[in-house]
């Protein structure tokens, strides 16, 4: 008798139902049995994984925990049974095999537990897929030694040092193995040399101590003397010589690429920017003259020879007292350079720089001006060249005391560059003459703004006036002393030096005790080492890291000590001393990378010999 068309609906409805049921029901149990997981009743959570064990469908969404809890609770006859029945059912699933060894190792068998372990490495060494799942099985069971002895078996089984290095080299980080790690990322970026800037953020993310720098260096230097045409290893070195503040190591490296590569020095006058811009001037200076006389033709001659007078020029102006004959020479050196090449981009910069000499340095301000208007109305120029010119021009203004004129100049940079970092210097200074004028609610709107500035340093020097304001008004509501001491600040920048000096005597004497006093005597240390005075502005600032060691200036006072003994008193030995000083007593400092490249400059470690086989 056959079954009629509603009878055959009402059953496959009753079928798909109590499948439905089923499902639920195995789904409920699941669920319930990882929340007595999660929750720590790991009793409760077995016996529910028992009884969903027997069902193989089931396996993938319970089996880590499952097999987590019969080693957790020592049930290891139960785990092996169900780790044997799995391996039956599915023998070419590698995870069901790979824990068998964990429950050797549960038992304490060591020894077996590893056998166990390095017969199945041996075994799948020639497939890069199966070595690869196994190693990342090593990794999440925090066994990265297995995981190491994987991707070695399975190099050697390929006949090729380099496979896995980009693996090895992250297992041996979690290892904190940090020459091994630094050796595979070689390894991997030698193989993959367009993945070298990957490889230099992760190793400047890993690299945080001075001696791991000067270990990856003396591998690089193993490196390249056995393949001395490698440009990776190159530069790889002259990033790991930046780092250190080496800038004349990187320029060796640099020099050696650009020979092989016949770059014209192009290499090079990007390290001696990255020194001069670091305050290198001698080595800048090296620079320079090297690509000036090596590339003689080239377009790169031009662009050395103008960084070369600017080099000299930061290096006059850095050298106190500063001479007014060696100014008389720069401005000398840049009538020749321009009068060689004409108006062009570069000779407006050079123009410009020669501007600043005449306002700053020879008090003749009139040339300046005259100077600068011409740069700001050459139709060839370009509109950044214009705005630069504009604010030089408005700190001209404030020389020759007329803000008013300074404030238009600095809001029309800030109209025709916003959002731009020309844009950004421009509130900046118009923050600075508010300050300057005492107005320090409206330097601190605009200060507000520039520190989510793009530029960094603009935003550090808005934080840094930001906070002197802030400190030192908050308990002085008239604000007298913060007014008194933004005078000096501007008398500093309109060069008056001996009315700056009996400003700031006189207010010590007036606000004894205050919060800005540790100012005061940072602004007098200044001046003390630009008049040429060493010994008392190193007495001046030994004041500031013994009586207001607590405050933001300590470690600044710090390292000027060391730099006045290094660079102007002539004693290396207690300059050594200083900077020695500074890295224990201040490890956080922003100073940090500076003091120990000097620190080792003054120990001999850089020297053209110990770079010799770049040559």
């Amino acid at each position: 008798m056959g079954i009629n068309k509603n009878t055959a609906a009402a059953l496959l409805f009753f079928f798909c139902l109590s499948a439905l049921t089923t499902m639920g029901q195995k789904n409920s149990d699941i669920q319930l049995a990882n929340e007595y997981y999660t929750q720590g009743e790991y009793d409760k959570a077995v016996l529910l994984y028992d009884n969903l064990s027997k069902n193989y469908e089931n396996i993938p969404l319970i089996h880590n925990n499952y097999f987590f809890l019969l080693l957790e609770l020592e049930e290891f006859d139960k785990a092996d049974k169900y780790i044997k029945r799995l391996t039956k059912k599915f023998p070419n699933n590698l995870y069901y095999r790979l824990d068998m060894g964990l429950i050797f190792r549960g038992r304490g068998n060591e020894e077996k537990a590893d056998a166990y372990f390095r017969n199945i490495i041996h075994e799948i060494r020639k497939d890069v897929y199966r070595t690869r799942i196994t190693a990342d099985y090593f990794v999440n069971k925090q066994l990265p030694q297995y995981a190491v002895a994987t991707f070695t078996a399975g190099r050697k089984a390929l006949n090729n040092p380099y496979s896995y290095s980009l693996e090895m080299a992250n297992i041996y980080r979690i290892l904190n193995e940090k020459d091994q790690m630094v050796e595979e990322y070689l390894n991997y970026v030698s193989q993959n040399p367009s993945n070298l800037n990957y490889v230099k953020n992760t190793l400047q993310n890993l690299l945080a101590k001075p001696e791991e720098l000067e270990s990856l260096e003396t591998l690089l230097y193993t490196k390249i003397q056995d393949d001395p045409n490698s440009e990776i290893y190159g530069e790889l070195l002259i990033w790991v010589n930046l780092q250190q503040k080496n800038f004349y190591g990187a320029f060796l490296q640099a020099r050696a690429i650009d020979r092989r590569l016949k770059s014209e020095g192009t290499r090079s006058i990007n390290i001696g920017l990255i020194a001069l811009d670091n305050n290198d001037y001698d080595n800048a200076i090296k620079i320079f003259t090297y690509v000036i006389r090596q590339y003689p033709d080239s377009y790169n001659y031009l662009l050395a020879k103008m960084y070369l007078i600017r080099s000299y020029e930061k290096r006059v102006r850095n050298t106190y007292p500063v001479d007014q004959r060696e100014i008389r020479n720069l401005i000398n050196d840049y009538n020749i350079f321009i009068a060689e090449l004409g108006v062009t981009r570069n000779t407006l910069e050079a123009l410009r720089n020669k501007a600043l000499l005449h306002a700053f340095y020879l008090d003749e301000k009139d040339s300046a001006k005259i100077i600068l208007q011409k740069i700001i109305d050459t139709p060839r120029a370009n509109a950044n060249i214009k705005a630069k010119s504009k604010l030089d021009l408005g700190d001209i203004y404030l020389l020759t005391e007329e803000p008013w004129e300074s404030t238009l100049l600095y809001s029309q940079v800030e109209k025709s560059h916003k959002d731009e970092s020309l844009g950004y210097e421009a509130k900046l200074r118009n923050a600075k003459l508010s300050y300057y004028k005492g107005e320090f609610q409206l330097a601190q709107e605009h200060l507000d703004i520039l520190k989510e500035a793009t530029t960094r340093e603009i935003a550090n020097d808005a934080m840094a006036l930001s906070i002197l304001i802030k400190d030192n008004i908050a308990l002085d509501s008239s604000e007298s002393a913060m007014r008194e001491y933004a005078s000096i600040d501007m008398m500093l920048f309109q060069n008056k030096i001996n009315e700056a000096l009996e400003a700031i005597a006189k207010m010590k004497e007036t606000y004894t005790g205050h919060s800005l006093t540790d100012e005061l005597l940072w602004l007098e240390a200044d001046i003390q080492k630009k008049l040429g005075k060493f010994e008392r502005a190193v007495e001046l600032l030994q004041n500031i890291v013994d009586n207001y060691d607590y405050d933001i200036l300590s470690d600044d006072a710090f390292f000027m000590i060391g730099e006045i003994y290094d660079r102007h008193l002539n004693q290396p030995d207690k300059a050594m001393e200083i900077y020695r000083d500074l890295l224990k007593t201040y490890p956080g400092s922003v100073y940090v990378a500076e003091a120990r490249k000097r620190f080792r400059q003054l120990r001999g470690d850089f020297t053209e010999q110990d770079h010799s086989l770049v040559n």
